[in-house]
């Protein structure tokens, strides 16, 4: 603070203070300034004694270049007219000081009453640029750093940059490096900032050592850590670069890997990282408490009063005195309480678990206080995040409504409705007090995800080599939910044209309508000689039983014709096919009754899923046969990446009126079905021709265990061991027989053995598209079967 004596400055003087304040700053052209600093308070220029007073006539503004002179007065808290001592300049200077703009301020009464405001602008930013990175690259460190060209320079804010460039190096893992900063001043008061780096070496680290540890060996907790040793296979991992931070979560999962391991009082003692002489690496060293190995002992629940029966309650709890204590199953039974008060109505309430350890039983008691509020009534839902989805699409599938008690099972299951529709990539379900204690507000947050598709698509496989498909597909047309797809597709197997579309709320009621257009031609070629052809069209009708079961419908319309190639049946085709030529027009109507128990519609790890399909032929046209078919599914994960799976399918088909079942209508076994054999691999077949036949019946049984590939999950790799066992066959008596001798043609094999398959199934949800790799080992075949090792299929569409 500059003083005089008496009065207040005059011009000189105020020259001399100016001149003096602004030289600080100031720096050559093309010369490298020194580290910035946090901004200094720009120089005030006051009277001595603080009692003494002026009124202040005029303002004048020097020094301004590119700020408007009434934006400076704008920011000033003095006027012409006001009267003015050291206090109140002090407070203007500051004023101007935090507006950013100005690199010095200096304010000054001249004996006529003109108060002088000189002012030294902050230069503008030209241009940011980075010296020395190497590790990181230019995009990285600009997204980093705050200031940008054109922006206005500050000493504190390319200093905030500096630490936070230092940081992002920290996090790579380059603990010493080091970031300068320099300016060069160009003309019309513009500056370069270049961030001069030294990224140091790459600090690793070297080794991770316990001490304390008896229960389990230095290599499984190692594998517990985020952080790893330092190994030159981890070349795609900076997991073994030193991370403070990354140290604070080990420690975590170091204690929670224990406790889940009945650890109950297990500590971490000290944790030191020891940086080596030559700066290259550190060394890590955790000691340990294990402490003894606890079990649960008294398990209880207490509750407020009996609107919540407490006996109840406690017998749905996943935990048992004399479990092994782990900390993730309080977790749970709080999970499974809280889940439990919901369905009966209690949105909020609070649990509390509290434990009571004794060191000499190595027991832990654990007491859930429940502090239970009032049922709750739902006051409002509201919906956000649906930019093209009308409400009504969403409100729809939702099993609650305004008015209705709270119950958390049904807003579960609404979750799982929204999830199933695959309009929303995310689906979040909260619920807020409202506007009394017994009211709450749920807030239902969709993420929408594109829905429509107009591609032109191509893939490759092990059976179709090489398809090409163009289509159209909209599963939210005109954001109302319907369904509409418009497909042509060419494969060396199959080639189809098909319209389709749903409407998943007939007339506003749960029905789910919709009509099919269809023209598919299968070359069967390959593996039975003859060619199929089908044109038609189609009705459906379907509804909800209930909460996890459906009713469908259907009536179909079609004309089938089988072309068998020229000349085959010439006395060297196989007679079994070369009575299948021809058109025929086939009538059916059917029904399909689904359930589903599954814990998850699209990834289920837990429950159980059915369903039965019968279609009878011969409403007119020229085919007569009812056919049925059943499947189910069994699941149970015993964590997220091991899940095993039991399946099984049946199907059998026989005619009526006197017809036989056409090769058409037959069931073909193999593939994608059956996996070690080729498609209609398995099944009747003439020993002459090697065509495959089919068969009237089938039954095919899997187990499927899923198990971890340690992977991380963007690669989108999913494995499991699988194992396949199942028969097809009995053709009708009328193709087994010689048609000349009457006699039972031994060229036509058909019987009822047992199959089985086993091995690996890779899943890849690759960037084109899904692809799935199979490995497999036929276990039991007949002679005459055709099997195969590997196999891959794909839906890839660019």
């Amino acid at each position: 603070m500059i003083r005089t004596r008496g009065r207040i400055l005059g011009p000189s003087a105020l020259a001399l203070a100016v001149a003096a304040g602004l030289a600080g700053p100031a720096l050559a052209q093309a010369t490298p300034a020194a580290a910035p600093t946090a901004q200094q308070d720009p120089q005030v220029v006051v009277t001595a004694p603080a009692e003494e007073r002026a009124v202040v006539n005029r303002i004048l503004v020097r020094g301004n270049q590119r700020i408007d002179q009434t934006t400076v007065l704008s920011y000033l808290p003095i006027q012409p007219g006001d009267t003015i001592d050291a206090a109140v300049i002090d407070v203007a200077v500051r004023t101007l000081s935090r507006t950013g703009l100005f690199a010095n301020v200096q304010l000054g009464l001249q004996p006529n009453g003109d108060l002088i405001v000189e002012i030294a602008e902050n230069p503008i930013i030209n241009q940011v640029t980075f010296e020395g990175n190497k590790a990181l690259t230019m995009k990285k460190l600009q997204d980093e750093v705050t200031i940008k060209p054109r922006g206005i320079y500050t000493r504190a804010r390319v200093q905030e940059d500096v630490g936070k460039i230092v940081e992002l190096y920290r996090l790579s893992g380059r603990i010493s490096a080091t970031v300068t900063p320099k300016l060069v001043q160009l003309d019309q008061n513009r500056v370069d900032v270049v961030f001069e780096i030294d990224e140091g070496p790459e600090t690793g680290v070297a080794a991770i050592t316990f001490l304390g540890n008896t229960a389990f060996s230095d290599s499984d907790l190692r594998e517990v850590m985020v952080t790893k040793q330092s190994s030159w296979w981890r070349l795609f991992s900076s997991n073994d670069n030193y991370d403070p931070n990354r140290l604070d979560y080990d420690r975590e999962q170091l204690r929670k890997f224990y406790t889940n391991r009945g650890y109950y009082d297990f500590r971490i003692l000290s944790s030191v990282a020891e940086l080596k002489p030559d700066n290259s690496a550190f060394g890590m060293t955790l000691t340990l408490d294990e402490g003894d190995r606890y079990t649960f002992g008294e398990v209880k629940v207490v509750t407020e009063n009996d609107r919540l029966n407490a006996d109840f309650l406690q017998r749905l709890l996943p935990i048992q005195s004399g479990d092994l204590y782990e900390s993730d199953r309080i977790e749970s039974a709080v999970d499974t309480l809280t889940f439990a008060a919901g369905s009966a109505g209690y949105a909020f309430v609070e649990i509390n678990p509290s434990y009571r350890a004794n060191p000499e039983t190595d027991k832990v008691d654990i007491t859930f206080n429940i502090k239970e509020g009032q049922r709750v009534y739902i006051d409002r839902i509201n919906v956000v995040g649906n930019t093209r989805t009308l409400d009504s699409v969403i409100r729809r599938e939702l099993m609650v409504g305004e008015g209705d008690a709270f119950n958390r099972s049904l807003v579960e299951r609404s979750r799982n409705n929204l999830r199933a529709l695959g309009f929303f990539k995310d689906v979040k379900i909260e619920e807020t007090r409202g506007s009394a204690p017994d009211r709450s507000i749920v807030n239902v947050t969709v993420e929408e995800q594109p829905t429509g598709e107009l591609s032109v698509g191509a893939g490759f496989s092990s059976v179709d080599s090489f398809v090409l498909n163009l289509g159209i597909t909209e599963r939210n047309f005109r954001g109302r939910g319907q369904n509409v797809v418009a497909r042509a597709e060419w494969g060396s197997l199959r080639q189809q044209i098909d319209f389709r579309f749903t409407e998943p709320k007939f007339m506003g009621r749960d029905l789910r309508a919709g009509f099919d257009l269809f023209h598919t031609r299968y070359d069967l070629s390959e593996y039975s000689s003859y060619d199929y052809r089908s044109t038609g069209g189609g009705l459906r009708l379907s509804y909800p039983l209930n909460g996890y079961s459906s009713f469908s419908v259907r009536y179909f319309l079609k004309s089938d014709e089988v072309i068998i190639p020229s000349g085959y049946c010439n006395g060297t085709g196989s007679s079994a096919l070369c009575d299948q030529a021809g058109s025929f027009l086939n009538s059916s109507a059917g029904y399909t009754l689904m359930v589903n128990r599954t814990n998850d519609p699209v990834r289920p790890t837990r429950g159980w899923s059915a369903s039965l399909r019968q279609d009878f032929a011969g409403i007119g046209g020229d085919v007569n046969y009812l056919k049925t078919e059943a499947d189910a599914a069994w699941y149970y994960g015993f964590s997220p990446n091991w899940v095993v799976s039991l399946q099984g399918s049946t199907g059998y088909v026989s005619g009526w009126n006197g017809d036989p079942i056409r090769i058409n209508d037959r069931f073909f076994k193999g593939g994608n079905t059956f996996r070690g054999f080729e498609t209609a691999g398995m099944g009747a077949r003439d020993l002459t021709t090697t065509d495959a036949l089919g068969g009237n019946f089938y039954a095919i049984g899997t187990v499927e265990l899923t198990v971890p590939n340690y992977l991380p999950d963007e690669y989108g790799i999913k494995t499991s061991l699988f194992a396949d066992v199942g028969t097809l066959g009995m053709l009708d008596d009328r193709y087994q027989i010689d048609s000349v001798t009457g006699a039972p043609n031994a060229n036509i094999v058909d019987n009822l053995a047992l199959r089985a398959a086993a091995g690996v199934s890779i899943h890849w949800r690759s960037p084109m598209g899904p692809i799935r790799f199979d490995l497999s080992k036929v276990l039991s075949q007949e002679d005459y079967d055709k099997t195969e090792t590997f196999r891959f299929s794909t839906s890839t569409q660019f």
